[in-house]
């Protein structure tokens, strides 16, 4: 799970948006990668936060995002000279755990630069992460359909198993359950 923060100053919407950014699941990956050194460029700071597959088992997956993105916000604050005085939220959902001021957006991704920037950024870097992967666990096809649970990942799994970083709570759903007589 990753998730991303990001500030963009007065200005930096306008290029942003004529450069195609939005929502980062109506991009295609290259288009996604492109905009990258721009969101770079402009936005006034940015950090990506994570969770692990075993944090989602264990505590859900609700909880593991909002772990993702504390952590995107307490790395991006670091970096900052000065204190984040709103932080907008995509979903309707707000981060219990985080104490300053926040705003939910609905669809904040067709709404907000600064959101759709953040989503652009937490995407690459997760597709990025899944093709590593891919070297390193063969035969699951992750390079080809980025760890989402294709029919060809089904496959993977039912031919080799589960690897360390497979969700338990996911396998429960794609794999199928023995029964014993």
């Amino acid at each position: 799970m990753f998730a991303a923060a990001v500030v963009l100053p007065p200005g930096a919407a306008g290029p942003l948006r004529a450069a195609g950014l939005t929502d980062s699941k109506a991009l295609s990956p290259r288009r996604r990668q492109q905009l990258v050194p721009l969101i770079s460029q402009l936005a006034a700071g940015w950090a990506l936060g994570q969770a692990s597959a075993t944090e989602i088992d264990r505590h859900g997956i609700r909880l593991a995002t909002e772990w993702a993105m504390l952590r995107a916000l307490q790395r991006l604050s670091s970096g900052l000279s000065s204190q984040l005085s709103l932080v907008l939220v995509d979903g309707i959902l707000p981060l219990r755990c985080w104490q300053g001021a926040q705003r939910c957006l609905v669809r904040g991704d067709s709404h907000s630069p600064a959101i759709a920037a953040a989503s652009v950024i937490a995407k690459v870097a997760r597709d990025a992460l899944i093709v590593r992967l891919a070297e390193r666990y063969p035969g699951y096809g992750l390079e080809r359909h980025a760890g989402y649970g294709t029919a060809l990942h089904r496959r993977g799994l039912e031919l080799l198993g589960p690897t360390p970083l497979h969700r338990r709570s996911f396998l429960r759903r794609v794999l199928p359950v023995e029964t014993s007589s």
